[in-house]
């Protein structure tokens, strides 16, 4: 059959990296860089690489509409006709009973720009409420907030071609190396053509990104206030400072100027627990650079003082006039690939479509024109945010919730709490692609919708830049686009509530709802009337804004000095230091910080199904500095608990002087399906920024102790469906104390398991699930004093699985073997005893895309090999480069000892 391509968007992170989709037909085959897109220029990172082999199966997937018939019931199938007069009929009769506020909404920065308007325009338009929020709101509310408050609009005033010209690069809360590995290898080729470019990395831990810099600054957690207004002293002090771009452009420096008088490098050093000359060295290169570029992620974001971080970064850019020029400006990193689409349709509780304001009068009157409804549907009330929309439907004001591809389950602070309000709601509707997240097993009403490869419209990346998605692909069983679910029920819900209206749903395809969406920006800040899908075909990707008659989209803001406040003016903003939200303390003694793996994404919906990329990090962590594992007795490998005020979780400790004493690090990927609890948020702090209304997901004071789990387990099973195999495994984690699931090599699966007494009953489930039934190829040895089984079974002379309980002594080296599918040698029986497993050890993988571990890289090194001959020699770091960073890395700590 002949190979079709189909130009498209990666769905990952808020880079926006074109691709080139491979298909066959009916299934998606390969996958490419696009190299005309002006973000990736044919680059891809090792998820996007893996894209294809994440459509490979439909195991897992939701595929048709399933509803609760009565509240303890499982699940039936029905027909979408049943399932979307349900939701109808529901949210219609709660309304009627309780007011238009009484329901919500929950989106994702994962959706396409049509489905969140569409999205938006039910909530606000049709009922009347302003509770649409989104898991936008968890990473990028802080930075939206200071770009109102400070340049009157939200955006980034930079673009991608500003990494190639900047002097200086300032990374504050950012493991750009991990979160944003496309834009890091551009930054990586500008530094290597431009060996004068100075890196300043602000961040606790040290990341790849910290180990790349000329200057880390490892602070405390949450001092970034102190260290900026201490940054702006020195720049004020030393004349540093542009005073004519502030009396020109800006306002509010006065009272600044007062506030950071204080701020002396030497005290906001002994704050941020950095050396004052350190301080003084990053303001010194800031300030005399020609151009600095800031870039900044969740460390800034996920804070109970998110927005003061972001505006104290911005004050060092206004006052420093490094902004609106080439190589200069705030750059706010996205997240999702596409949270800036969706802010751009007002799909969050507090604003209004087309960055317009819900109190506001007179936007509330263009928005209600716009839709042809009456003004006085259009709440003037702002929406309840995330955190307090899940405390309302805890407290049952909120009665019915939809949610639409997210899972808060997991990824929300404090899960206890979400857990009980999802199980408190009246009706909980889950719009997924996959059926194996934690929140669905909530949804009385599970709709099936469509994913990357299967659906089109547009997003709009970290620089502003619309781009197409396309389907390569028709979607599998009877899931449908989110716009359509949205419409379809919009309709109903219409029908029901203002039957004599004529409908405001309209919608036969994304191209209607895009210009209709573009129609109300016009002579906005992000007026995009110039665009259309007809031109993004013929053009390709366009930044905003692009009115009618521009050539081409605006790559940089400001570059006039104007600003989009209503003076024209920037604003300064007096920002005073606060500590953390919750400090540590005696009881609580330990800084608990969250953040990204390299080769997984969010809640693992989507990257969790493919067994390639556990390859870096196959399995969960607390990592924790070498002293504080040592004061406490404890050691690598050792199970730990981690424990907040608010609930906590089992990990296996690693000791790394990557971070801090005093601080410990998870990350924040691990959930439900692969391990016994939700994750790391169990502990998290569901504080929020008082502006923003960001939780605080970046700390939390904690306290780890050894977990005294006497019985071990440990199984690993080979299936070409690993999926199906996860599926079966994933229920009996919540019986175990601890138990981790990971997928390794092509098609294996492998279950840690911990408890204080082996589980009744627990093994049987576990060799049914496997399939390690009794037979011919199966092998079993009990010790029933020691409380011992072990159980092998065999394929095709190559071991198929294994389950050593009570005693794992051996586990891990046939874990090696069958892991290496080599067939087997000698008698079986001696796979029972641990030195009857010959096998060399495997080892960490440190390129995903070749497979190549450490040691090869170490011993290479040794040899003489520098990173460049790494490449040439190994592979590693020759096709998505994401592993660079750590190649770089490896390089610096093994060449000095091998010479």
């Amino acid at each position: 059959m002949s190979k079709t391509v189909t130009k498209s968007t990666c769905c990952y992170c808020g880079v926006g990296c074109g691709v080139l989709i491979e298909s066959d037909g009916d299934r998606i085959t390969g996958i490419q860089g696009d190299p005309s897109h002006p973000a990736n220029f044919g680059r891809l990172c090792t998820k996007g690489m893996n894209l294809p082999a994440t459509a490979a199966s439909t195991t897992g997937r939701a595929l048709y509409p399933e509803l609760r018939l009565t509240r303890d019931a499982e699940r039936q199938r029905v027909d979408w006709d049943a399932a979307l007069d349900t939701v109808a009929e529901r949210f219609a009769d709660i309304i009627r009973r309780h007011g238009p506020d009484a329901v919500a909404f929950y989106v994702s920065g994962q959706l396409l720009t049509e489905d969140y308007y569409v999205f938006n325009k039910l909530a606000k338009g049709l009922i009347g409420t302003n509770n649409i929020d989104t898991n936008s709101r968890l990473c990028m509310s802080s930075a939206v907030t200071a770009y109102k408050q400070a340049l009157g609009a939200d955006g980034p005033p930079t673009c991608y071609e500003d990494l190639e010209l900047a002097d200086c690069v300032l990374f504050a809360g950012s493991n750009m190396a991990y979160a944003h590995p496309v834009l890091f290898r551009r930054l990586e080729a500008a530094k290597a053509a431009r060996p004068d470019m100075k890196w300043i990395v602000v961040d606790p831990r040290r990341t790849d990104t910290a180990a790349m810099a000329d200057l880390h600054l490892a602070i405390q957690p949450g001092t970034d206030v102190a260290l900026f207004n201490g940054m702006l002293h020195h720049l004020i002090w030393e004349g540093l400072i542009d005073d004519d771009y502030i009396g020109a452009h800006t306002d509010g420096f006065t009272e600044l100027k007062t506030l950071v008088r204080d701020y002396t490098p030497k005290m906001a050093a002994e704050l941020c627990g950095i050396l004052e000359a350190d301080l003084i060295t990053a303001a010194e290169w800031f300030g005399r650079s020609p151009s600095s570029l800031s870039l900044y992620c969740m460390g800034l974001n996920q804070s109970s003082h998110g927005t003061d971080k972001n505006l104290a970064l911005i004050n060092l850019h206004l006052a420093t006039a490094q902004i609106g020029k080439p190589g200069a400006g705030p750059f706010s990193l996205t997240g999702q690939p596409n949270a800036m689409g969706g802010r751009e349709v007002g799909g969050m509780a507090t604003m209004l479509a087309a960055h317009r304001d819900i109190g506001n009068a007179e936007h509330r009157a263009e928005v209600a024109d716009a839709w042809g409804m009456p003004v006085e549907r259009l709440s003037a009330e702002p929406g309840l945010p995330a955190v307090a929309m899940f405390d309302a439907i805890r407290g049952g004001r909120i009665k019915a919730v939809w949610i639409a591809c997210t899972n808060p389950a997991h990824s929300l602070p404090d899960l206890g709490n979400v857990a009980e309000a999802l199980a408190a709601a009246e009706f909980v509707v889950v719009q997924e692609a996959f059926a194996n997240t934690d929140t669905v097993p909530y949804a009385d009403l599970l709709l099936p919708a469509t994913t990357w490869g299967e659906k089109s419209g547009t997003v709009t990346n970290s620089e502003r830049r619309i781009s197409r998605v396309r389907a390569a692909v028709a979607a599998p069983g009877e899931a449908k686009p989110d716009w359509w679910i949205a419409a379809e029920a919009a309709r109903r819900i219409e029908a029901e509530l203002y039957p004599e209206s004529s409908s405001l749903f309209p919608y036969q395809n994304p191209i209607e709802i895009f210009d209709e969406h573009a129609g109300l920006t016009t002579g906005r800040d992000l007026d995009i009337g110039g665009l259309s899908y007809a031109r993004l075909e013929a053009d390709g990707p366009q930044q905003w804004p692009l009115p009618v008659g521009a050539t081409t989209g605006l790559a940089r803001r400001y570059t006039d000095g104007v600003f989009a406040t209503a003076d024209g003016r920037a604003h300064f903003h007096a920002t005073p230091y606060k500590p953390v939200a919750e400090p540590t303390s005696a009881r609580y003694p330990f800084h608990l910080l969250t953040g990204r793996l390299r080769d997984q994404w969010h809640g693992m919906s989507r990257t969790g199904r493919v067994p390639q990329l556990f390859s870096h990090t196959p399995e969960p962590s607390l990592a924790m500095h070498p002293n504080d594992a040592e004061r406490r007795g404890l050691k690598a490998g050792e199970l730990v608990r981690v424990e907040s005020k608010r609930g906590g979780l089992v990990l296996p400790l690693a000791v790394s002087d990557e971070v801090q004493s005093g601080s410990v690090f998870a990350a924040m990927h691990w959930n439900g399906q692969f391990l016994n609890s939700g994750g790391i948020n169990t502990a998290s702090l569901p504080k929020v920024d008082g502006k923003s209304f960001q939780p605080e997901l970046k700390h939390a004071a904690v306290r780890v102790e050894r977990a005294l789990l006497s019985w071990r387990a440990l199984a690993a099973c080979r299936s070409a469906d690993v999926l199906g195999l996860q599926a079966a495994v994933q229920p009996l984690l919540a019986d175990c104390d601890y138990a981790a699931i990971s997928l390794q090599g092509d098609d294996t699966l492998v279950l840690r398991v911990a408890c204080e007494n082996a589980p009744t009953g627990w093994l049987a489930r576990l060799f049914a699930a496997l399939g390690l039934q009794p037979g011919p190829d199966v092998l079993e040895y009990r010790d029933a004093r020691r409380g011992v089984v072990k159980r092998v079974g065999w394929l095709d002379g190559r071991l198929a699985g294994f389950v050593f309980a009570g005693d794992a002594a051996g586990g891990d080296a046939l874990l090696d073997t069958l892991l290496a599918g080599e067939p087997w040698q000698g008698p079986r029986l001696a796979v029972f005893t641990p030195k009857g497993v010959a096998t060399t050890p495997r080892e960490r993988i440190v390129c995903n895309c070749k497979q190549v571990g450490e040691s090869q890289i170490r011993t290479a090194i040794e040899r003489g090999a520098d990173v460049n001959e790494l490449k040439t020699t190994l592979g590693c770091g020759s096709v998505c480069g994401s592993c660079v960073p750590e190649l770089k890395r490896l390089y610096t700590t093994t060449a000095p000892q091998a010479a």
